[in-house]
């Protein structure tokens, strides 16, 4: 996050779209408090999830993240929506379409090119990133609006993955873009 200014450059970016008429939406994943959601073993980051360890590399028990009803579960104060944003429904998972109605706010607002940013890059990004490749969008991901646990996972994912699904660029570079 440090490294390219992601949250400055998340924040800066929403509110000049959001001027300039573009659909801004938030895509939350939450999970209710006793996590029923998932299986009663998941695995992988899910297990982290609702271990409490989120994105941490092992498996850690007990805590939980991502609450509807707690902080884990809220926007960030930079991050906020404005009353003209739409928040996606439904997240549960990392893709921003699986088990959402993304694909229906896209499609009801005939929507054809989609810009991503967020945390984490290689996983939530990612996926959301393929999903609305696969699903005929033209991709934008902002590099420098998206953050990993790690340099070494940012840099691979810009380097190797964004450029297969999206048109990799900065967010100055979408800014410029706009009418």
């Amino acid at each position: 996050m440090e490294s390219t200014g992601m949250l400055a450059n998340a924040k800066a970016t929403m509110d000049a779209a959001r001027d300039k008429g573009v659909l801004i939406c938030h895509c939350p994943i939450t999970f209710s408090d006793d996590y029923k959601e998932l299986s009663k073993e998941p695995y992988g980051i899910l297990a982290n999830v609702k271990g409490g360890g989120a994105f941490k590399a092992s498996d850690v028990k007990g805590g939980g993240a991502f609450k509807a009803s707690e902080w884990g579960g809220a926007f960030c104060d930079t991050m906020k929506p404005a009353d003209t944003d739409v928040i996606v429904q439904g997240k549960r998972g990392l893709c921003g379409f699986a088990s959402t109605n993304l694909r229906f706010i896209l499609s009801q607002n005939r929507i054809e090119n989609v810009v991503l940013a967020g945390f984490l890059t290689n996983c939530c990004v990612e996926s959301t990133m393929r999903a609305a490749y696969e699903n005929g969008f033209k991709v934008f991901t902002l590099t420098d609006c998206c953050a990993a646990t790690s340099q070494e996972e940012q840099d691979a994912a810009v380097k190797f993955t964004f450029p297969m699904f999206s048109l990799p660029i900065k967010h100055t570079e979408f800014l410029a873009m706009l009418p």
